[in-house]
């Protein structure tokens, strides 16, 4: 089925208090993604971020991130007050999260609300903790270890917590019990509005497509509980470390620093890390992207303490008996595989053998430097892909046209029958919406006409990352219209609409066909016939009411 939908992370939503949250802006959201006849809302990967605030280096691969919790949800269940928020400054900029800031002032204004969650709703909260023990023990622990320890990673906490003696562990329980329950409190709140959230989004037609990174974070509830599962030496430092090699847009390559994990031990179990990872994601999402999906096939390895990436080698990954065995434990699965980079025909092959959709971004069919740049023009596309204009990690489609040297522009222009004064945006849009592939994601951005002012994240760099938030009042029925009217062009209509012209339909034919039948001059002859039999037994009962 044709279907569509817009990319956008839940931080970029309008709220009073800093950042988007998962409150009545979100519902907003989704209202106009039905209204506009959208199938998919989809998010960026949403645990709790780390120093740099990229929610790809989260400090677990299980929890929620805190930021997103709605504080007007917490006052309405008489878990905070207004005066608890309106004392608090959230930031002077609505376009833009201060991250600095809500690291000072949300964990305040959350402990209140915890601390009355504990009070009055005990039971309930303690539910929630022996439901989830299996991560959320290990998380609360590790937040209030790493606070009782000014911040510092994992690998710098005292040696018999670092390596989990069981007895150092026993005793920062009872130590920090206080702070174990608030940690176990924002995540109680987190999965319960993101759970509401989720069913909103149901009920009006919408799935939301999540995102999971291949890989976590150094510094991380993951890497410090589950140590076997990494490349880790025997003071739980990484051996090598994961990045991109150099390329045509980088001379010395990407230098993610991840830590890579231990395929062959986790092979040796059935990958159950993993097969438990991707189930607690599917409790969130309806669809999964996995980024940087060539890392299966092979992946790039870095010297740990390397200053860039051009020393890396590449090491060979666990190919499809990963995925099948993700299949036979969970069933096929509605997953997105990231297969953008560099691709060898190995990587194609398991992309092929897995049977997931790859992507296939507008963007990079228009870049002379790179040679296979054609696959990545819309008239190259399978069925079996998702398509964008351009992701979280690429400029918005204006600031991509404006980027590009005049040679790529105008054949750009050409390609995609830009007229003048037209938009660029809606052109691009256009571009991947009339092709055959199956998908078509949009960033939010390029709806709205944005520059690279407005651009998610430059690779690489730190700084304004991940801080681009829409104002309230850019969403209106008109803009959804004229969505809406685009997705019926190009037959992506949502199953809600389809349903709902389906319906339509029918109830024009029945109709049609009672007015047919009510004007048929064989439908007034049977019905004088109808008429003349009546009249029969009439008379036939008064006669023999004659003979009586």
């Amino acid at each position: 089925m044709r279907s569509a939908g817009i990319l956008l992370p839940i931080t970029a939503l309008p709220s009073p208090y800093g950042v988007g949250t998962m409150g009545q802006s979100a519902r907003d959201f989704i209202d106009f993604l039905h209204d506009s006849s959208q199938t998919y809302w989809q998010v960026l990967p949403i645990g709790p971020t780390s120093f740099g605030d990229s929610p790809y280096q989260s400090f677990s691969t299980f929890a929620g991130n805190p930021y997103l919790i709605d504080l007007d949800t917490l006052i309405a269940e008489g878990l905070l007050t207004q005066n608890d928020v309106d004392s608090v400054k959230w930031g002077a900029d609505p376009q833009k999260v201060d991250y600095g800031l809500l690291y000072k002032t949300r964990f305040n204004v959350l402990r209140k609300a915890v601390k009355k969650l504990w009070d009055d709703h005990t039971f309930e909260v303690s539910q929630f903790c022996k439901l989830e023990h299996s991560w959320l023990d290990d998380y609360a622990l590790y937040m209030s270890l790493k606070d009782a320890n000014d911040s510092k990673p994992w690998t710098s906490w005292p040696e018999t917590v670092r390596l989990r003696e069981p007895q150092a562990l026993e005793q920062a329980r009872k130590n920090l019990s206080a702070d174990i329950k608030f940690w176990q409190g924002v995540q109680y709140f987190f999965y319960k509005q993101w759970g509401e959230l989720h069913s909103y989004a149901h009920d009006n037609g919408v799935q939301i497509i999540g995102d999971l990174p291949i890989y976590v974070a150094a510094d991380s509830v993951d890497t410090w509980s589950h140590p076997e599962q990494f490349q880790l030496d025997e003071f739980r430092l990484p051996t090598e470390v994961a990045g991109c090699p150099p390329d045509g847009f980088s001379a010395t390559g990407q230098l993610w620093g991840n830590p890579l994990f231990n395929w062959d031990v986790m092979k040796k179990d059935g990958y159950s890390w993993w097969l438990t990872r991707i189930s607690a994601q599917f409790r969130l999402f309806d669809v999964l992207r996995i980024d940087h999906f060539r890392g299966f096939d092979s992946y790039y390895a870095i010297p740990y303490g390397a200053q860039d990436a051009s020393g890396g080698r590449w090491r060979k990954g666990p190919g499809i008996a990963f995925f099948n065995q993700l299949n036979k434990k969970l069933g096929k699965r509605n997953i997105i595989a990231e297969d953008l980079g560099f691709l060898t025909p190995s990587v194609i092959k398991l992309l092929k053998d897995s049977t997931y959709p790859g992507m296939k971004v507008l963007e990079f069919g228009f870049d002379s430097r790179d040679s296979g740049g054609r696959t990545y023009q819309p008239h190259n596309y399978p069925k079996n892909c998702v398509a964008y204009v351009g992701t979280h990690d690429n400029s918005t489609a204006l600031g991509w046209f404006e980027s590009v040297d005049k040679k790529d522009a105008d054949y750009a222009r050409k390609y995609l029958h830009i007229a003048d004064g037209e938009s660029v945006a809606w052109a691009a849009m256009r571009g991947i919406w009339s092709s055959v592939a199956n998908t078509a994601i949009v960033q939010m951005q390029d709806v709205l006409e944005l520059d690279d002012s407005a651009r998610i994240n430059v690779p690489s760099t730190l700084g304004s990352n991940w801080t681009w938030r829409y104002k309230a009042g850019d969403l209106s029925d008109k803009l959804a219209k004229r969505l809406k009217d685009q997705m019926f062009l190009y037959e992506r209509l949502s199953q809600v609409d389809i349903q709902a012209l389906e319906e339509a339909e029918a109830a024009r034919k029945a109709r049609e066909a009672k007015k047919t039948l009510k004007d048929s001059p064989v439908s007034n002859s049977s019905q004088a016939v109808l008429d003349t039999s009546d009249d029969s037994k009439k008379q036939c009962k008064c006669g023999s009411r004659g003979k009586k």
